[in-house]
């Protein structure tokens, strides 16, 4: 056992502290919070723990609303204040600009969720049997939820629909994809496998469907695009990661032409149609990988490259071959600090400069954060 103070929140959402010659890792702490902790796993100097007894609470924990927190893996933050998550990740990010891009900014600026609670319109159910939930904490077992607090309303309704079918032994699958809008609930052992989604944001219509990727929080959805794209026009923009047209429909607006490129084939087409009916027709949509695009295309120097890349980042060879292309500006739509850092160092070494980083809470509860960087050649 180890007595502590956790010093702040980084990367990953895990508290550090320092004790007997080591910097510890533990998970589902509060910054100030001073604890007692068993270590789990060690590595020279480097070691991870779990909470055994908070010996003094720190003034920005709370008790975790949620009654399967700390055992069920979907949140890790519910034990901090609101205002609390928004600080530490904050300081996530700038933690992770400095310690793997080298890059020191000042304040960032953590656009908060209209709701903390009640917000979340995608989620993935696992099911065994009759039991329907989410991963124990660093497991693949799964504990049984009833409903999940960060969920809107329609999605806990779709959540009492899997477990009654599960009940009865009426669905099979080990995983159910669902998703909400304001009028329905789809998943994906529906019959019609067709059914659409809804949403619209900044005046545009999109469809979707529970497997496409779209943002999980509708709520900042127009905050997060108006920031990403305001303040650029020109003669062409690339729109990288474009999925279902998201950020592709409304640089059509201040673009002569649009190119997006997605490499799912439901997405470019989900993505053609969401042009189609919101009458667009300066926009080409091209079906490949990111990587195999910007290897293979011959592309004139754009006006903006906009990207937003999965959790891994981008592939391989994209952040050198953008470069080359030289556009004017880039605008870099993040969901994982440690790869935007990443990324960041690369485009400063190829000439950039990073003029503005802003980012959005979208998924509350979770140490988990949307950030957006914009950058101009020198």
């Amino acid at each position: 056992m180890i007595e502590l103070k956790i010093e702040r929140i980084v990367p990953q959402g895990l508290g550090i502290g320092f004790a007997d010659g080591l910097t510890v890792f533990v998970p589902l702490a509060a910054a100030g919070d001073r604890v007692r902790v068993e270590v789990t796993r060690r590595k020279k100097k480097i070691a991870f723990a779990r909470i055994v007894e908070v010996v003094k609470p720190s003034t920005e924990r709370r008790e975790p609303p949620c009654k399967y927190f700390g055992e069920c893996g979907g949140c890790d933050f519910q034990q901090m204040t609101y205002t609390a998550q928004l600080a530490a990740k904050a300081s996530m990010i700038k933690d992770a600009l400095w310690r793997l891009g080298k890059i020191e900014i000042g304040d960032i600026e953590v656009v908060a969720s209209p709701q903390e609670f009640g917000y979340r319109g995608r989620a993935r159910w696992q099911v065994r049997s009759s039991i329907v939930g989410y991963f124990r904490r660093e497991s693949h077992e799964v504990i049984d939820v009833e409903s999940c607090p960060i969920l809107t309303p329609k999605l806990n309704e779709g959540l009492g629909t899997v477990r009654e079918q599960a009940a009865v032994g009426s669905i099979w699958p080990d995983e159910v994809a669902a998703a909400a809008d304001v009028e329905k609930v789809v998943l994906s052992t529906d019959e019609d496998p067709d059914e659409l989604l809804s949403c619209n944001a900044l005046g545009f219509d999109y469809n979707f469907r529970s497997t496409s990727f779209f943002q999980a929080n509708s709520l900042l959805l127009e905050p997060l695009v108006s920031f990403a794209t305001q303040g650029f026009s020109g003669t062409k923009a690339l729109d990288l990661y474009c999925g279902v047209g998201l950020f592709t429909l409304p640089l059509a607006r201040n673009f002569e032409s649009v190119v997006g490129v997605e490499a799912d084939h439901d997405s470019i087409r989900l993505a053609r149609q969401n042009a189609d009916r919101n009458r667009i027709s300066n926009i080409e949509f091209v079906h490949a990988s990111v990587r195999a695009f910007m290897e293979s295309r011959t592309t004139e120097a754009a006006d903006l490259v906009l990207l937003d890349p999965p959790r891994s980042g981008t592939e391989k060879e994209v952040i050198a071959r953008m470069s080359e292309i030289g556009p004017k500006a880039i605008s870099y739509v993040s969901c994982d600090p440690s790869m935007l850092a990443r990324d960041l160092r690369l485009l400063l070494d190829a000439g950039y400069e990073l003029r503005e980083v802003k980012a959005f809470d979208l998924f509350p509860q979770s140490h988990h954060v949307e950030t957006v960087a914009k950058l101009s050649r020198k």
